[in-house]
């Protein structure tokens, strides 16, 4: 715990108390090479951490969304199906998965094993065909 201690406290904050970094913005046109050199492992540092902080960001929003690619060109997606066009039984979609919308074809399986989730299709009936 002393390594941890002692380079939280001490060496992390001596390494960035001797980094050359200037008080005014004129002052970033008189560095030399050597004082460039010593900027680049920080900066690589921050922005590996922004990049994939970024990544992270905007791949919770993909995943978070519901209709990742089901007709996005219009505000909301309807569709109407009568029973009687339906002989026995249809499943229709409910993970917005499916290549055959708003039938169902089995891509929720894919969709449950990736995100932990237990959706499955709806299945209409006809009474009489129970």
């Amino acid at each position: 715990m002393y390594i941890i201690s002692n380079l939280i406290k001490v060496t992390i904050p001596n390494y960035l108390a001797s980094l050359p970094i200037p008080d005014s913005f004129g002052g970033w046109f008189r560095l030399g090479v050597r004082d460039w050199l010593a900027l680049v492992p920080p900066t690589l540092a921050v922005g590996g951490i922004s990049y994939v902080s970024y990544q992270t960001i905007k791949k919770a929003r993909e995943v978070g969304q519901v209709n990742p690619s089901i007709r996005k060109d219009i505000n909301k997606v309807v569709d109407f199906i009568d029973i009687e066009d339906i002989t026995e039984k249809a499943s229709l979609c409910r993970c917005w998965r499916s290549k055959n919308w708003p039938y169902c074809d089995g891509a929720h399986g894919a969709h449950n094993k990736a995100t932990g989730d237990n959706t499955g299709p709806v299945v209409v009936r006809h009474k009489e065909n129970k």
